[in-house]
């Protein structure tokens, strides 16, 4: 059985990228981190980080063995530190901060048993860069971050993988058959409007790439900075779009939209929950970082 104290460090060292920086977040020396994760890459016969000058960079072992024991290890934690110490929930305010649509269709539901145990939040809906800026400086105490953050003092968990899939209304699928797609790739949409929440086509653009590998030559039709707001303007029969599976699941499964394509590789984007380092250790805080990773760990839909 592996020793519970080397899959900590081991996390330390996932989320922080150096051994450095996770003998810091840990309180304990550098050489004992090294060693620790020595050991479990011998217990599993596996290398789990590249040494580089630029840090540890994790294989894809590694970023397996995050994925099924993160959360596992996150829960078991906070559950030794509520019966050693019962935790009133609301003795702080936590701020929370992320993307509209991921806070409003999964983040809240996701608290809403702690909400009911008496959690006090404050919740920010912005993009990435700037919550993480505000992240940095106090303003806020978790970020749900659209990329992993590079800025040093953050340390970041892989949360939950977007899935994309190309959408459109019932008519809209009836014109555009996924056949058509497969023949004439993305010139089989050059006369449907295009739905965008950027001007820049962000999602559009990732997948284009990814299952036309190459880059959209247009500019969208409609552009609207919020989700929610381009998921209700496909179901109406405005146009298409590429979107995340979590947010359009209800409307796929009622039939209001549907996958207008089905590549054989759809794009993912992964979400990082981003804490300050070392402020995810104790208290409210730790418990509702912990609950989330847990939540994300049971949630099959996020993590198909």
């Amino acid at each position: 059985m592996v020793d519970l104290t080397l899959l900590r460090s081991f996390l330390a060292v996932h989320r922080t990228g150096s051994f450095t920086k996770a003998a810091a977040l840990l309180s304990i020396s550098q050489p004992a981190v090294t060693s620790q994760i020595r050991n479990l890459e011998q217990d599993l016969g596996q290398l789990l980080f590249l040494r580089t000058p630029r840090g540890a960079v994790p294989t894809e072992s590694a970023h397996e063995l995050a994925r099924e024991t993160g959360a596992h290890l996150d829960a078991l934690e906070a559950a030794l530190v509520r019966r050693k110490e019962p935790l009133d929930l609301s003795e702080r305010t936590i701020s929370l901060a992320g993307p509209a649509e991921v806070i409003s269709v999964w983040m809240l539901p996701a608290l809403a048993d702690l909400i009911r145990e008496g959690l006090r939040l404050r919740v920010t809906l912005g993009l990435t860069d700037e919550l993480l800026d505000g992240l940095q400086v106090g303003l806020h105490d978790l970020v749900v971050a659209t990329k992993q953050p590079r800025t040093a003092g953050i340390v970041a968990t892989p949360l939950i993988d977007e899935e994309f899939s190309l959408v459109g209304s019932p008519e809209e699928a009836r014109r555009i058959a996924p056949e058509l797609i497969d023949a004439l790739g993305p010139q089989a949409l050059d006369h449907v409007p295009i739905l965008s929440y950027a001007e820049n086509l962000p999602i559009v653009r990732r997948y284009w790439m990814t299952v036309f590998q190459q880059r959209p030559d247009f500019s969208a039709q409609v552009v609207v900075p919020d989700l929610r707001a381009v998921l209700a303007a496909v179901k109406a029969g405005a146009g298409v779009s590429v979107l995340p599976a979590y947010l359009c699941a209800g409307e796929l499964e009622r039939g209001e939209i549907e996958v207008l394509h089905e590549p054989e590789l759809r794009p993912l984007n992964t979400l990082f929950l981003a804490v300050r380092s070392g402020a995810a250790t104790n208290g409210v805080l730790s418990s509702v970082h912990s609950h989330l990773l847990t939540k994300a760990g049971l949630c099959p839909l996020l993590n198909a």
